[in-house]
């Protein structure tokens, strides 16, 4: 607690910084659930290309794309757009944490620079000897900020990279499905 305490005005944006990145990246986390991208039934029939009969819905991103497959009937360039944008959907918020990532240091830094100001600044000009208050709540400060700032950071850079990865794999999956069903329209 006294590194909450120590950290003066600087806790309340890094405590937002904070909630922002844990609401991130647990949402995120619950939206990219299997279920919720590419169900069973629909690896199934995105594998094969072959949709006829499967009862899609639009509660999964590989849902909406085999209705928008099933209802429009779409060429290939545009099955490949609607595609783009459902994976966009799924990094929705991530840069969030790319915001947190540069901010919460940055916070931290600023703090850092405030309490060395403020110890600096309790200097006796007659004597050349700090004010023992003033440098402990100044260095004390420097330090909580700094540890705070980076606290948030590395916990939001973890979920960032792990997220981003998440993505990337997901989309690579509903990539192949989706040249599956491409190429069993062609065939």
């Amino acid at each position: 607690m006294d590194i909450i305490n120590n950290a003066g005005i600087f806790i309340y944006p890094l405590a937002f910084c904070s909630i922002v990145a844990v609401f991130i990246t647990i949402e995120r986390l619950i939206a990219l659930r299997p279920s919720r991208v590419m169900p069973v039934p629909l690896v199934d029939a995105f594998i094969s290309g072959n949709l006829l009969g499967l009862a899609a819905d639009r509660r999964s991103v590989a849902g909406r794309i085999a209705c928008f497959y099933q209802e429009r009937k779409p060429g290939a360039e545009a099955l490949k757009a609607f595609t783009r944008v459902e994976v966009s959907r799924m990094e929705r918020g991530v840069f969030l944490l790319e915001v947190v990532i540069g901010v919460a240091p940055l916070l931290g830094l600023l703090g850092t620079v405030t309490g060395l100001t403020k110890v600096f600044s309790g200097f006796s000009a007659e004597t050349g000897l700090p004010d023992p208050g003033t440098f402990i709540t100044g260095i004390a400060l420097a330090l909580n900020t700094t540890i705070l700032g980076l606290a948030i950071a590395i916990p939001a850079l973890a979920a960032h990279a792990y997220l981003l990865r998440r993505v990337e794999s997901l989309a690579a999956r509903i990539g192949l499905g989706v040249q599956a069903l491409l190429q069993n329209k062609t065939d």
